[in-house]
């Protein structure tokens, strides 16, 4: 029996996390016969007419679903969004510049770690002191920074900044867990990065938006596979690309522009959202992680308030078929990530676990 058509699984994964059942079924058919060639797409050349098709087309919807024009490139490359850590301030920090970063969590300090290696990096603001519970506000921004970093959701603590800081210097965001899940002004961003996994499609390619005067500054020369322009001129193929994951992730951005794009996709997202965190509140079991006022609607954090009770409803929700929502290690509890292919559907589900659960302890 076909994995499609089993009994359904309500998938919660912080990543790789869910993705369309079409674009499965998609991707499942070009593994045996792509584009009528009868041939996979994992074994044809990506030089091919057929492949250099989906990476124009791929890098097109991205630029379309972000509204932007020909002043910004858009690459698919590989090493994670974790490679571009260390790409980011290797292309933008001059070698006498300083780098801005804000300090949100585990992937925040790790890109400032990487960034501390190439050149003079400043931390600006930090919400470490409370466990990473909240975004900063009201810091600071020199004005002779290189630029600013952000990570604009945090995966591991639940939270996701609503709105941008305003600054002339340019602007670097990590998007990778909530990239094209609600609008935002990409013209106001230099630099937008994002690992596919989260919300845009499998594992093993990075999304990288940069706009072309960003580039090119440094002073410093440069190694091929870690300069922008580099695979900018080889049109993200300067070496193999990873072929599979960019399909997929075309597929998805396909699937999304087909179903109203952003602003369909926001309003799905902010539904359920809704639906879990008013549960969170309303339940007296449960009890959520971070300031309301900077909770995700794509990684939705909560503990039970007697931890002991845990191995009880983790039977409940196993039961109904749900999967993945356990907490990361370094914060505990139970994390429910509501990406793009999550359907209303499936939070409803965990809504009513949760019910049932305060019927059973209440």
């Amino acid at each position: 029996m076909s994995t499609l058509t089993m009994t359904k699984v309500h998938n919660f994964s912080a990543g790789p996390g869910i993705l369309p059942e079409e674009v499965l079924k998609q991707a499942a058919e070009a593994c045996i016969n792509f584009d009528n060639l009868n041939l996979s797409l994992l074994e044809i050349s990506h030089r091919s007419k057929s492949f250099d098709a989906v990476m124009e087309n791929a890098r097109a919807l991205v630029k379309e679903l972000f509204e932007v024009g020909d002043e910004y490139e858009v690459l698919f490359l590989g090493g994670g969004a974790s490679l571009q850590f260390a790409m980011v301030p290797y292309n933008l920090l001059r070698e006498n510049g300083t780098a801005g970063y804000i300090n949100t969590g585990v992937w925040a300090a790790k890109a400032i770690k990487e960034a501390k290696i190439v050149g003079n990096t400043k931390v600006l603001a930090s919400s470490e002191d409370k466990k990473f519970t909240y975004i900063p506000q009201g810091y600071e921004i020199p004005s002779d920074l290189d630029y600013l970093h952000i990570t604009s959701n945090n995966t591991i603590y639940g939270t996701e900044m609503k709105s941008f800081p305003k600054t002339n210097v340019p602007l670097v965001c990590d998007m990778s867990s909530d990239i094209f899940s609600r609008k935002v002004n990409a013209k106001d961003f230099a630099l937008i990065y994002a690992g596919a996994q989260k919300n845009m499609g499998p594992a093993g390619t990075t999304m990288v938006m940069v706009k072309k005067d960003a580039l090119g500054k440094t002073g410093r020369k440069m190694l091929s596979m870690l300069d922008y322009q580099a695979h900018i001129k080889g049109g993200s193929m300067y070496n193999t690309p990873p072929v599979f994951p960019i399909y997929v992730s075309y597929l998805t951005l396909l699937w999304l522009k087909k179903n109203g794009g952003i602003s369909w996709i926001e309003k799905v997202n902010q539904q359920k959202a809704d639906c879990l965190y008013n549960e969170i509140d309303r339940n007296p079991l449960f009890v959520g992680t971070v300031e309301k006022a900077d909770r995700s609607n794509m990684n939705v954090c909560f503990l039970l308030k007697d931890a002991a009770l845990e191995p009880e409803f983790d039977a409940l929700w196993k039961k109904a078929n749900i999967s993945g929502i356990r907490g990361h290690r370094d914060v505990g509890g139970y994390r429910a990530s509501l990406y793009n292919a999550l359907p209303l559907e499936s939070v409803q589900v965990l809504v009513d676990c949760m019910k049932e659960f305060e019927k059973q302890k209440g």
